[in-house]
């Protein structure tokens, strides 16, 4: 499927068909598969045969083809489903993080309870560097650090990391690069271009797109991904074939969703950034972003989150979150629906105002996740806000 475009692979991607000609991946709900001898179910136990087994091994039509089409779309030569994306985040770390990992940067506040509270107690050590500390990444690797992690864009603040840069340098010291994609998707950014080894998405996110899934993934080499499989095996945490149908529903429009969603932020957060009442626009895709020239270079596009900081203290910050009508106040992004939330209040809420202040996440920052609606509509929504909260 490599010299199809990617709207069409994530069609097409799959190998299964049906034998009644349904040109829906059906939903293998069962939990075990039967074999007619002895010596079929050890050709598929032994590997010597692809075939479905046992739900729990991923051993699972629905779950095998939804991997096999995530696969396509990313461009990487193996995938592994997960019941979430921090289920995902656990088996990589769980296998290739036990001699240090560095976190650079900001990224989601279970990624950082995960490494902070939990993981230590497995022997699981993170050095943590911000944006600003790239020169000291050296350093830890020399020490034996042996996985670097980080998102790009960032939570909150969409911070763009050079994934080429960090990968050659990580890879002088035999580490390895994975990248939490959640915020760009496969549709504007393909890490294992750039270098990266392994990378994570948050399926709940856009490539769910409706609100309405709880998944995650792990792609890359087949090397790579296997001894992460026995991780998931042993954790459960495999997705559901239920939710692997709806998911792979969801994949056949994520093309022309994300499109959408990077091209009406370019809207709005232009729109926003000549609003006086508005302190700070972030948004890749604006000229004024620091980070712009890089973001262009590594991405074909923008996506489809935005974070501003209003002119004014939490309150009036709550305030003008509270009063928007089309924007629901919620901590997730990438749904067909716009949603708004404030950082302090939800997926930073866990930090200490001190990690905030540290990490310049600020109490008038609200984040948009901007959905598929139309962006003059969401312009005017934003406006009103600011408007009650200015009188």
């Amino acid at each position: 499927m490599s010299n199809f475009h990617q709207s069409t692979r994530s069609i097409h991607g799959s190998s299964l068909k049906d034998q009644h000609g349904a040109p829906h991946l059906p939903t293998y709900n069962t939990t075990t598969f039967t074999f007619e001898s002895t010596d079929s179910l050890l050709e598929v136990i032994d590997g010597k045969k692809p075939g479905a087994l046992y739900t729990r091994y991923g051993m699972n039509p629905t779950i095998y083809s939804l991997e096999e089409i995530m696969a396509a779309i990313e461009g990487a030569e193996a995938c592994l489903g997960f019941c979430s994306g921090i289920a995902a985040e656990v088996a990589v770390f769980t296998q290739y993080g036990r001699d240090g990992a560095v976190c650079l940067g900001d990224v989601y506040g279970g990624t950082l309870e995960l490494l902070t509270d939990q993981l230590p107690l497995l022997g699981i050590e993170t050095s943590f560097l911000l944006g600003t500390e790239l020169e000291k990444l050296e350093g830890l690797l020399q020490k034996g650090a042996k996985l670097v992690f980080f998102e790009t864009p960032t939570n909150p603040a969409l911070e763009i990391f050079d994934i080429r840069a960090i990968s050659n340098l990580a890879h002088k010291y035999g580490a390895l690069v994975v990248i939490d994609n959640t915020f760009a998707s496969p549709v504007n950014q393909r890490p294992l271009e750039f270098g990266a080894d392994l990378v994570v998405y948050s399926a709940t996110k856009y490539l769910g797109g409706h609100s309405d899934i709880t998944a995650g993934f792990v792609l890359g080499s087949s090397d790579l991904i296997t001894p992460i499989n026995g991780w998931r095996k042993s954790l459960g945490s495999v997705v559901a074939p239920e939710t692997a149908a709806l998911l792979a529903r969801s994949l056949r429009t994520l093309t022309i969703r994300v499109r959408a969603q990077s091209e009406s932020a370019q809207v709005i957060a232009e729109a926003l950034e000549a609003d006086q009442r508005v302190r700070r626009v972030l948004y890749p895709g604006l000229k004024s972003f620091p980070d712009h020239a890089l973001a262009a270079r590594q991405m074909s596009g923008f996506g489809g989150v935005l974070t501003i900081e209003v002119d004014g203290d939490a309150k009036t910050t709550a305030d003008v979150a509270d009063r928007l009508e089309l924007f629901g106040l919620a901590p997730s992004l990438g749904g067909t629906e716009s949603l708004a939330t404030q950082p302090v209040t939800t997926t930073h809420h866990d930090l200490s105002a001190e990690e905030r202040e540290r990490r310049s996440i600020t109490d008038s920052m609200i984040r948009l996740s901007i959905g598929l609606e139309n962006p003059e509509d969401l312009v005017a929504d934003l406006t009103q806000a600011l408007d009650a909260v200015e009188q």
